[in-house]
């Protein structure tokens, strides 16, 4: 990934952490990585464990960030979140998928929280 994609991607997760924090979220893990997929967040919410991606553009050329994550990306998600239920050994836990889709425009950083965005596949 070039350093300016990178960059902006890290800003975009700073900034979606300080966001969820002020929703009331507890963060717990970031960049949570496995074999299959990474998590760019796991927080707590209330009763739910949440596992959420982040989704950033710098533009519209490609479409809404939200729309970058398609089934093939929801299902990698989704084995690793499984994989942290069974390496924590969580059983029980309400889980949840939640995407922040951040888009960068001329007033800054313009975010939308998609609670519940889908369901385990």
């Amino acid at each position: 990934m070039p350093d300016q994609r990178r960059e902006f991607g890290l800003k975009a997760e700073d900034y979606a952490v300080s966001f969820l924090t002020k929703k009331g979220y507890l963060i717990l893990e970031r960049n949570y990585r496995t074999r299959f997929a990474e998590i760019d967040i796991i927080a707590q919410q209330g009763d739910f464990l949440v596992f959420i991606e982040v989704k950033a553009r710098k533009n519209m050329r490609k479409g809404f960030p939200k729309e970058a994550v398609g089934f093939s990306k929801q299902k990698k998600i989704c084995l690793a979140a499984e994989y942290y239920l069974r390496e924590k050994k969580l059983s029980n836990v309400r889980a949840r998928f939640d995407v922040v889709a951040i888009l960068e425009n001329s007033n800054g950083l313009e975010v939308e929280l998609i609670n519940n965005a889908f369901n385990a596949v």
